[in-house]
């Protein structure tokens, strides 16, 4: 028969918390060291052997510091990731697009959201602000981020912006899409408005920076395939579409270049909000009342045959069970 061992060391519990009572294993019976064993097993799991490598503290501490590389590079690449594919915020620093978007001298130039995602499944609409890679007949720059001197300052500029810790160095320009591929653009009819395949546009949004009303001209021109015709909302203070690379087909915007849509102002917070999409063409290209409700026509009428030929498979099914279920009583 084995007793159980009972300890009461004062050296094995100090603090006189601990009333060990554990088996001990036959192969250890008439052992004196059998008592000591116990005693290390719990003390390693309350965390005070030495022999098993420090506090329980001081393995957490130890650990934390292994990890924190870990934690730090992959914080990192989901921001290059979110960055890369879902959005990034981008410094409005030219008033080419007042009021939509401050970034005129003196003023605090609006931080926008430009979501990507929008743009992995459409094109780019009529009335969309939409930030964009400048084509290389486009030489005035909106923005372009100045790097270091210092190469090694510089490197480490380059690889912050992937980061997004610091902006990015390229030809990055906002303007809003006037006209798509196969459309038409031109300007202007009598009343000084933009025509998009014989239509005048509706653009509440323009800002004549106190100006006249008066738009620049310019000759009708196609938009092939892929490519945009876009142009600022302070319309006589942009250079776009119309100037960059001497206009025409030089200032189009291939749709391949656009990095996403600008869909809100994230800073200053005086200005926080939704940035306008409002299609120009909507209202002056917008079909007949009557041609407009044919597709809810079409949907009413093709309603009432489907729901019928539901309805219908419906009862059949269950008859069937029906008549399963009785064949098996």
């Amino acid at each position: 028969m084995v007793n159980p061992v009972h300890s009461t060391s004062s050296a094995d519990d100090p603090d006189g918390s601990e009333d060990i009572t554990q088996p001990i294993d036959p192969a250890d019976a008439g052992n004196p060291r059998a008592g000591d064993r116990i005693h290390r097993r719990h003390r390693r799991r309350r965390g005070r052997d030495p022999e098993s490598g420090g506090s329980a503290a001081q393995r957490k501490k130890s650990s934390f510091w292994r990890e924190l590389p870990i934690l730090i590079g992959v914080a990192l690449l989901l921001v290059f990731l979110i960055q890369q594919f879902l959005a990034r915020v981008y410094v409005i620093p030219s008033g080419s697009m007042e009021q939509t978007l401050h970034g005129c001298t003196g003023c605090a130039g609006d931080r926008i959201l430009v979501e990507k995602v929008s743009y992995y499944f459409t094109d780019p609409s009529p009335g969309d602000v939409v930030v964009f890679k400048g084509p290389d007949t486009w030489t005035e720059n909106d923005f372009q981020s100045q790097r270091s001197e210092n190469a090694v300052v510089g490197f480490l500029e380059s690889i912050g912006s992937v980061v997004g810790l610091a902006p990015p160095d390229e030809k990055d320009f906002v303007k809003r899409v006037i006209a798509v591929g196969g459309q038409t653009v031109q300007c202007c009819d009598a009343q000084q408005r933009v025509v998009v395949d014989g239509k005048p546009l509706d653009e509440p949004y323009i800002f004549w920076g106190g100006g006249s009303a008066v738009q620049e001209s310019f000759d009708a021109i196609r938009v092939p395939d892929g490519m945009l015709w876009v142009m600022g909302d302070n319309r006589n203070n942009s250079c776009d579409s119309r100037c960059q690379g001497n206009g025409g087909l030089a200032g189009m915007v291939p749709v391949a270049n656009v990095i996403g849509k600008a869909q809100v102002i994230v800073l200053p917070p005086s200005r926080w909000g939704g940035i306008t999409d409002h299609d120009p063409q909507a209202g002056a290209l917008a079909a007949p009342a009557w041609e407009r409700t044919i597709p809810l026509g079409v949907g009413i009428v093709a309603a009432w045959p489907a729901l019928w030929t539901g309805r219908r498979i419906g009862r059949i099914v269950t008859r069937r069970r029906h008549g399963r279920t009785h064949d098996r009583t």
